[in-house]
């Protein structure tokens, strides 16, 4: 059952528009996600803390140990893992897209001004980077991520069927509720503006973590116009 506690002090980050026309598959991204506007609830009421242990446990269950772990980034994973891999793949889900529209009160923001990170909701479809996590690497791994991505249990782990330039995986994601007191709905051109100008956490600054986000995208030959025209003004 959730439980109301206070922000960790060591809570990290997560986590549309269709890609030019021609683009393999893995490289462009469509958002199909709706929701209405919310107000960031007070810090009080923030998180919903769910226990993240039990969640790890169920997810090496899924996994079963006999095979490489594969785990989907479509954010601050593509360009910052933390961790060894094997491989890594271009790739592409459907049902899935990425959003700036994930409330951040202590890596990107403040309780005062909470900044923004990405989340992977429902809808549409979202290109990213497979990585190839050794058979005997795959629990150490996995026990990083939970410290990096579920201090407060606040994603939904999903194994998601990813197309990739040599045939389909399935993947670990770390996808988000738009249940969750972290979904900020949808969020008008002059909110971002002013998130964009005040909003910074421990690791800086939304703004800039938005920009790293839409060039390791570029990098990778990933095209994703909303990000694109959402930060025109700043580049």
């Amino acid at each position: 059952m959730a439980t109301r506690r206070p922000l960790s002090p060591t809570l990290s980050p997560a986590g549309g528009g269709e890609g030019a026309a021609g683009a393999p598959p893995w490289r462009t991204d469509s958002d199909g996600g709706e929701g209405g506007p919310v107000v960031p609830p007070p810090l009080y009421e923030v998180p919903f803390f769910r226990d993240p242990a039990p969640m790890l446990q169920q997810t090496l269950h899924e996994w079963g140990g006999k095979s490489d772990l594969w785990i989907f980034g479509y954010a601050s994973l593509i360009w910052r893992p933390d961790f060894h891999f094997g491989e890594k793949r271009l790739s592409r889900v459907h049902g899935w897209h990425r959003a700036l529209q994930m409330w951040s009160r202590v890596n990107r923001g403040t309780p005062q001004r909470p900044g923004l990170v990405f989340a992977l909701l429902s809808g549409g479809s979202c290109a990213g980077v497979s990585f190839r996590v050794p058979r005997a690497q795959a629990r150490s791994v996995l026990e990083t991520l939970w410290l990096r991505e579920m201090v407060t249990g606040v994603y939904d782990p999903r194994w998601l069927h990813c197309q990739t330039e040599r045939g389909p995986v399935r993947a670990l994601a770390f996808t988000l509720s738009r249940q969750s007191a972290n979904f900020t709905g949808l969020l008008s051109k002059r909110r971002y503006r002013k998130i964009f100008a005040e909003s910074s956490g421990r690791y800086g600054t939304t703004l800039e973590y938005a920009r790293e986000t839409l060039q390791c995208l570029h990098q990778h030959g990933i095209e994703d116009r909303a990000l694109r025209e959402l930060l025109r003004p700043y580049t």
